[in-house]
């Protein structure tokens, strides 16, 4: 049989239909099988404990089990590549950080994701302040003291990070650029190490977020000087902000977001952002979370999208002002 172009056009346009009414009722009824949570670092950390915090909840929210899996590797590329390669159905999802979409895309020449196109942003978890500390012994007492005593002695003291390239690093050349003292990076494969030289005396500070720096600092192992968040924190309620310490305009934190792949469709977003918003506001959730040091966030998609773009673009000037790039 013979077919015009008239029903050749119709056959397609029902196919089409059949296969938009298919999609639509699969978002309808999402999620209807388990949801994939990637934490891109390795079990056991801060982001690790919030994610799986977060997942237990979301999953009551949404009806459907959540389950975290660890992809850790290349400073959480792995598991982020892993999930802008999945497809967008909201059953693949991503605990994203500052450090998988703020100062990973700033300092490597060559990374496997673009933060800002290759995802979906759904909503931002946590912010967690970071804290630059002393040795006990250090001379000044305050930030201002700090910032005198390195411009008066060029690289003269030391600053310790984490890693070269991470939050730490950056967060700290951030305040050199912002003030012209002079401090010399030392890093370190990990904030354990990081803190050991320290605590010792062969390295002059700190700049880490306050779960791991909180121990060190209540034994009276090291000395908070300014916090980086709008308000003091609970835990460190005698540590100025560093805009009241005299730097109104910096601005370093640690945070953790949800992301999706892109192209997710816009109702499964905005269930995953309703559900995802509930389960941040569980009165059990915020405890746990501010006992890590975490202050809930639950904001918008747009919200969101918007501080991965903004801190990509400052981590960006500051790795190249700095003169850090980094191969994976």
């Amino acid at each position: 049989m013979k077919l015009t172009k008239t029903a050749i056009a119709v056959a397609l346009l029902s196919g089409a239909s059949l296969i938009a009414g298919a999609a639509s009722a699969q978002q309808a009824d999402y999620p209807n099988k388990p949801v994939r949570l990637i934490v891109p670092f390795a079990p056991g950390g801060t982001a690790d404990i919030i994610g799986r915090v977060f997942a237990a909840q979301l999953g009551t929210e949404l009806g459907a089990t959540v389950v975290v899996e660890n992809k850790a590797g290349a400073g959480g590329s792995i598991g982020t590549r892993f999930v802008a390669d999945s497809a967008p159905d909201g059953y693949v999802l991503l605990l994203a950080s500052s450090s998988t979409h703020g100062t990973n895309p700033a300092v490597y020449k060559t990374l496997t994701y673009d933060a800002v196109r290759d995802f979906t942003a759904i909503t931002q978890l946590v912010t967690v302040p970071g804290v630059l500390s002393v040795t006990k012994d250090f001379p000044a007492t305050d930030l201002n003291g700090l910032i005198a005593a390195a411009k008066a002695d060029p690289d003269k003291y030391t600053y310790a990070s984490s890693g070269a390239g991470g939050l730490g690093n950056l967060a700290m050349e951030l305040m050199k650029s912002m003030t012209g003292a002079k401090l010399m990076h030392i890093a370190y494969r990990g904030a354990g190490p990081a803190f050991t030289d320290v605590i010792s005396g062969q390295v002059s500070m700190i700049w880490e977020p306050v779960p791991a720096s909180l121990p060190y600092i209540k034994s009276g192992q090291i000395r908070p000087l300014a916090i980086a968040a709008d308000s003091r924190s609970p835990e460190l309620p005698d540590t100025p902000t560093f805009k009241e310490a005299g730097l109104p305009r910096y601005e370093a934190n640690a945070w953790n977001g949800l992301l999706a792949p892109k192209g997710l469709p816009a109702d499964v977003t905005q269930k995953l952002h309703d559900a995802s918003v509930k389960a941040l506001n569980n009165p059990e959730v915020k405890a746990k979370l501010a006992s890590l040091g975490g202050t809930v966030v639950a904001g918008t998609s747009e919200a969101f999208q918007n501080v991965i773009a903004s801190d990509v673009k400052k981590w960006k000037n500051v790795a190249a002002d700095a003169k850090i790039q980094l191969d994976q």
